[in-house]
């Protein structure tokens, strides 16, 4: 509720980010969850046809944009246009390139979103800013000197329910634990390192769901290693609860991750956690509580950490049940939202103080 003249809080999303990714899910999850909440919204976006779909079925306005870089000050200009048309109480940039893209003199206060330790010069016209973890929000404070302006806004986990699929839809064999890992296909997410781990746990099965540049290089790595008969490469796919109902394990192998939100949709979806000492998963996790943690690139204590899993089912329950803790506690959909349109509140009342 925009606390001024008592009308339903309105807000402009700006997000240029690619077709899939895990910020880009999350965007469109929280937009859901605002609108489910009564929040009024709008969103300037890449056409891609499952943002129109999901806007559309729930009425929200959409501007299509390019966001490239050789047009920009004429989408500068369109967007300044769309904002001062639709009139919102806050405009919501989602990461670098939609923030760098903001134009000046908005007459409304500008968020500028964080879903990693990103360069403030992207961020010029951003009134506040907000951060997935405690750690970004210190960088934020730090790089801009002006700490009281960053606000922590975790991301959620909910999930809502899919199709039920099974393990003979991706030829996995029968009678082996499925590893589930949700991830782009990139260095930075450890998924080589994943495959040598493969290797060495001969009795699991690896469902690999994800897309990205390096996907054609693990598969061929995949096919050296001869793991093909428990290996599948799923390319993106958009039904994570379905993915996780069949999981045994849930692994993050990371190299770079500021958090992950598959964090906590293992946990919200009650399947052990395995990860790496990432940014995120070292802030969040705790391990042997509500996760199994080892260090970046280590891959004995990767084989380690699923094989424990594997034959502690005791172990696995403790760490659904503290996992599930954890999500209700920190990363609940309606906590979540909640604290979000609360940050609004904030913000806009800063704004016009």
């Amino acid at each position: 509720m925009n606390q001024k003249n008592q009308q339903p809080l309105k807000i402009c999303h700006v997000i240029a980010g690619a077709q899939t990714g895990g910020a880009e899910t999350f965007c469109l999850d929280m937009v859901k969850a605002l609108h489910d909440r009564g929040v009024q919204q709008a969103m300037i976006s890449r056409p891609y046809e499952h943002i129109i779909d999901a806007l559309g079925e729930r009425k929200i306005p959409h501007y299509p944009m390019g966001f490239q870089r050789w047009w920009k000050w004429p989408q500068q200009k369109q967007i300044s246009s769309i904002i001062k048309n639709e009139a919102p109480d806050l405009v919501h940039g989602w990461m670098n390139r939609a923030s760098s893209f903001m134009p000046a003199g908005i007459k409304a206060p500008v968020l500028g979103w964080f879903g990693g330790y990103y360069d403030l010069k992207n961020y010029r016209q951003s009134d506040f800013y907000m951060g997935v973890t405690r750690d970004i929000v210190r960088h934020i404070g730090e790089a801009s000197g002006t700490p009281d302006r960053a606000y922590l806004g975790h991301t959620f986990g909910t999930l809502a329910a899919d199709p039920p699929i099974h393990r003979a839809d991706f030829g996995l064999p029968e009678g082996k634990p499925v590893v589930l890992l949700l991830s782009r296909m990139h260095w930075k997410k450890g998924v080589d390192l994943l495959l040598e781990a493969a290797l060495r746990c001969p009795d699991l099965a690896f469902l690999m769901a994800g897309d990205g540049p390096e996907l054609d290089n693990y598969k061929k790595q995949a096919s050296a290693l001869k793991l093909n008969d428990r290996v599948c490469f799923t390319g993106w796919r958009n039904d994570r609860a379905a993915l996780l109902d069949l999981a045994d394990i849930c692994v993050l192998p990371s190299r770079y991750e500021p958090f992950g939100t598959v964090i906590a949709e293992a946990w919200f979806a009650k399947v052990p956690l395995v990860a790496t000492r990432a940014d995120g998963a070292r802030q969040y996790v705790t391990h042997d509580k509500d996760g199994l943690l080892s260090d970046i690139d280590d891959l004995d204590g990767l084989v380690e950490n699923l094989q424990r899993l594997q034959a502690d089912k005791a172990l696995a329950k403790r760490l659904v049940k503290h996992g599930a803790k954890t999500y209700q506690d920190e990363f609940e959909r309606e906590t979540v939202t909640t604290r979000l349109i609360a940050s609004y509140d904030d913000m806009i009342r800063r704004y016009h103080a």
